[in-house]
């Protein structure tokens, strides 16, 4: 299988259950999204899904002028980024328990080594 298709593949997974997490923690979610004062929170780990989400899929359209290599690693690290980003946002979200705040950062790292390593994939032509 292609980069580009794994990436359509990926891209459209993850959107799709960025849409669907958005929708049941603003309806199904909401109450203990309340209770726990994390409306917010679960908010902005949909965001930072979905927007990566859309990074994977804008790699998937330009794989022809990328680096596949590191390309591959660069969705690697974004994957795993929303994984561990928005992931412990949403069990903080839900569980109430604040030492998955910690966990967060470890995304973010991941995020910014997957757009660093997206930039560098560019090919010289």
């Amino acid at each position: 299988m292609t980069l580009q298709k794994k990436l359509i593949i990926l891209g459209s997974l993850l959107g799709g259950l960025s849409v669907a997490f958005g929708a049941f923690g603003a309806h199904a979610l909401k109450q203990i999204l309340t209770e726990h004062g994390r409306a917010d929170t679960f908010e902005l780990a949909v965001k930072y899904q979905f927007y990566h989400t859309l990074a994977l899929l804008a790699m998937a359209a330009l794989v022809d002028k990328l680096n596949e290599s590191k390309a591959s690693w660069s969705a690697l690290l974004m994957t795993s980024g929303i994984i561990v980003f928005s992931g412990s946002l949403y069990i903080l979200s839900l569980s109430g328990k604040t030492i998955w705040g910690a966990v967060t950062p470890i995304g973010g790292v991941l995020l910014i080594a997957g757009w660093l390593l997206f930039l560098l994939s560019t090919k010289n032509k």
